[in-house]
């Protein structure tokens, strides 16, 4: 078995802060200890950037075949320590384990999709209106690159940026979230023991205030990569302005689900809406959140759904029989709790949950929730929940549910589920998100590019524009050539 590190990793040596400090990480099913974690502050995260900026030289002359065998290493050592680090990615984050083998196995496929798109970072060549000139267009790595990532996707929200980034010849200093660090240090052991460089990847865990501003600061970290809030996009927006650091932003979503009264199966329908709403207890950015159901359907629906919601099991993700896990603190509960209460206030009426489990006083749990009778001007419509709560508006015309869809500062993600092609094609085109999934509820994988529109981020990432982010476009001139 794999000895697994948890400690900050920097210049190629496993560290502690600084500062000398640790977070007591806790378990979010039992709120039982995990052990002490390194927790640092912006003195790491300068020394993480001294590491990379040094590597950065020798890793980007390296070729593509080169790189792309780290990567492809590091792939196989994810498959070797599969179920082991399943485990330890559930006991911090709370999400059933089939949910963080997924997620591993989706590092799996984003290390060998960046491995081999490497490969196709063409140049070109464009033809001159002068005679004895030529001019060319190279691509080259960018720099020394920043991230910082949510705890929901303790594994994805990282590696579909170190993967991307490493492949196109940056180095990266990796910030997790505090709550999710051991993921984040794993996939740096994978890199690490496949033969990564020292100062190639570093991860570093702490203070994000003083991390993330050293990051903006120092000219040598050339792009900052968030996944998180669109407020926290905000204020790095306003940070990066100084030294104008290139930014990838992905942020919030608030997904429109529109389903029309011609679906195949309604209670198919009703099932699947509701085991992926309470994915990682729905704790997704993408995550359908504002079901739009048509009103001949409508009560059928919600019937279903609150039917499917009553079966499901809440309890540790280690429970192999368990369907929702916990969320992932007390603060996030609270705010989900306060959510549901706004709702039932003002109208809402709940069909299942809408409250914590009395049966279960430890861990942040919360009961995966139904809601009818929501209206479009309440917290839970108009506000991310992120939280395992369906609420259900009826609609009857197409140009109206529409617009209700488009209203929001959000365009991460849209659903749309109807068994007329004219209906569907309508609809994807004019939803003002940056995806749209028809008759489906996964809009991710390595080989697309994933992003969205509005306030819900800058950027992409995963697909080929997930390698091109991390390039920098040259331009060269040639004159003078004998024609």
């Amino acid at each position: 078995m794999t000895q697994f590190i948890f400690k900050q990793l920097i210049n190629g040596e496993w560290v502690d802060a600084a500062n000398s400090k640790t977070w007591n990480l806790l378990n979010p099913a039992t709120e039982e200890s995990l052990g002490e974690i390194p927790f640092g502050d912006g003195r790491d995260a300068q020394a993480a950037i001294d590491a990379a900026s040094k590597a950065f030289p020798a890793w980007a002359s390296k070729t593509p075949y080169e790189r792309a065998e780290v990567l492809m290493k590091a792939a196989d050592w994810v498959k070797q320590n599969h179920d082991d680090l399943a485990r330890l990615t559930t006991e911090e984050c709370g999400k059933p384990l089939r949910e963080s083998k997924a997620e591993w196995q989706a590092a799996i496929n984003l290390f060998i999709w960046f491995a081999e798109e490497c490969k196709r970072v063409y140049g070109r060549t464009i033809p001159a209106r002068i005679h004895g000139r030529r001019i060319s267009v190279i691509y080259q790595p960018i720099g020394v690159v920043g991230t910082i990532s949510a705890w929901n996707f303790p594994i994805y929200n990282h590696i579909r940026q170190w993967a991307a980034a490493l492949a196109a010849g940056c180095t990266v200093v990796g910030r997790p979230s505090e709550y999710t660090p051991r993921s984040a240090m794993l996939t740096a052991q994978a890199l690490h023991d496949s033969g990564a460089p020292a100062g190639v990847i570093n991860v570093i865990n702490g203070d994000a205030d003083s991390m993330g501003k050293a990051m903006l600061k120092d000219v040598r970290c050339r792009k900052v990569c968030f996944t998180g809030s669109t407020r926290v996009g905000k204020l790095l927006m306003e940070g990066a302005a100084e030294t104008v650091t290139k930014l990838a932003l992905e942020l919030g979503g608030n997904a429109p689900v529109i389903i029309f009264p011609d679906v195949k199966s309604v209670e198919a329908t009703a099932k699947a809406a509701a085991q992926w709403k309470y994915r990682n207890a729905g704790q997704v950015c993408i995550s359908p959140q504002r079901f739009y159901v048509h009103s001949q359907i409508a009560e059928e629906f919600i019937e279903q759904a609150a039917n499917v919601t009553k079966a499901m099991k809440l309890g540790s993700g280690l429970d192999t029989s368990t369907d929702v896990g916990p969320m992932i603190n007390a603060n996030q509960r609270t705010r989900v709790e306060a959510m549901v209460a706004d709702a039932l206030s003002h109208g809402a009426q709940a069909l299942t949950g809408a409250a914590r489990p009395a049966d279960m006083p430890r861990g942040y749990f919360y009961q995966p929730t139904v809601l009818a009778n929501v209206s479009t001007d309440m917290r839970l419509h108009n506000e991310e929940i992120f939280g395992p709560v369906l609420p259900v508006v009826p609609f009857s015309d197409t140009d109206e549910v529409l617009a209700l869809a488009n209203a929001t500062e959000f365009g991460l993600s849209a659903y749309v589920h109807t068994n007329d092609l004219e209906t569907a094609i309508y609809m994807y085109e004019k939803l003002e998100y940056g995806m749209v999934t028809v008759n489906d509820w996964f809009p991710s994988t390595a080989e697309a590019p994933f992003g969205g529109w509005k306030q819900s981020g800058i950027g992409r990432e995963c697909g080929r524009e997930g390698i091109e982010k991390f390039l920098e476009t040259k331009t060269v001139f040639i004159g003078g050539v004998k024609s």
